[in-house]
């Protein structure tokens, strides 16, 4: 998966979403279905789970009725899946195991999860051969393709808001909570967004006591297209900026941003517009260096903040559009450049 490719899923999705869920081609859904597997982090060895029926109202406005909590969930969109995984439960089935694990290491999909081909298209043989109770979606509209198509078998659908630049944190933890009252896991819900609430207090802390002389940033990831560099900024509404300025930053840019995840579209000249702000980049790369071109352009290398040094790369593998165990990678990833 290149970063062209999560703009286009993760991102320009919020503009346009067309949606193909027929079976990629004719699949043996092999043996029955394995038992779940079991997230065996040490956090995990004491987590509660309720018993009794659940009813619950999804993103959506629809009403989604279990006998008991959801134990086999199959999960298609990465966010999602880590929301699953923080609260302990592992799902049976996912689609895009290899791109989950190449962008997304806030929580470790343990061995042994089916593979259900990719998030846009997923192989409903192999979904549906996983046994699940419970499939959990990501989707942008109440009438989204996605629902109706698997609402057709006879299996819970839980569908939730992919994101929301009006409150993109709120969207976040919303979508958590949703997770954790499907499968009774209430609980362990409450104190991870107690430790993400404290988590955000301490970066917020290091950056006033470090009292950075800059204080503006711009996060963006890029991709090469006709020899040109392409750049997305994550603007405002987006999770990344948002998370920056909730810890005492300023999101550098204001040009115009999708109304789902916040975010924009640049040239390179246009990052002359955020003035001296640092920029920030997604590290992870995926086959297409479009850092590289990136310093060789001379527009570029004048810039205020790349002329002073003050261009990061965060860690590789943080999901910019992730749960809170991914929020916190990104806060601390924030913290590590302006307050050290």
């Amino acid at each position: 998966m290149s970063l062209r490719r999560t703009a286009s899923l993760a991102g320009s999705a919020a503009l346009v979403l067309t949606l193909s869920l027929s079976a990629c081609g004719t699949t043996d859904p092999g043996a029955a279905a394995a038992a779940p597997v079991e997230n065996a982090t040490d956090q995990c060895a004491d987590v509660s789970t309720s018993t009794g029926p659940v009813s619950l109202t999804d993103s959506f406005g629809r009403t989604v009725e279990l006998d008991k909590p959801a134990e086999r969930v199959a999960v298609l969109e990465w966010q999602q899946v880590e929301d699953a995984l923080t609260l302990c439960v592992t799902p049976v089935a996912v689609a895009d195991v290899a791109g989950y694990t190449t962008w997304n290491e806030a929580e470790k999909l343990p061995e042994g999860v089916a593979d259900v081909g990719t998030r846009g298209e997923p192989n409903l043989d192999a979904l549906y051969a996983a046994d699940p109770d419970l499939v959990i979606i990501e989707a942008y509209t109440p009438d989204d393709e996605i629902i109706a198509k698997l609402e057709a078998y006879d299996v819970p659908v839980l569908a939730t808001k992919g994101a929301d630049a009006a409150d993109p944190i709120a969207n976040m933890l919303a979508t958590f909570d949703l997770i954790a009252q499907a499968t009774g896991r209430a609980d362990r819900a409450a104190s991870v967004t107690h430790e993400f609430e404290a988590h955000l207090a301490d970066a917020t802390a290091k950056i006033v006591a470090a009292a950075p002389e800059h204080t503006g940033f711009v996060y963006f990831d890029g991709w090469v297209d006709g020899g040109n560099v392409s750049l997305r900024p994550f603007g405002q509404g987006s999770l990344v900026g948002e998370l920056g300025e909730k810890i005492g930053l300023t999101n550098a840019w204001t040009g115009d941003v999708d109304p789902a995840y916040g975010l924009g579209q640049s040239d390179i000249e246009g990052m002359s517009a955020v003035g001296d702000a640092t920029f920030l980049y997604t590290g992870t790369q995926d086959g297409d260096d479009w850092t590289a071109a990136l310093a060789k352009n001379a527009v570029w290398a004048n810039l205020p903040s790349v002329a002073e040094g003050r261009v990061h790369a965060f860690p590789e593998h943080i999901w910019t559009f992730g749960g809170p165990r991914s929020a916190e990678k990104i806060v601390d990833a924030y913290v590590d450049v302006f307050a050290h």
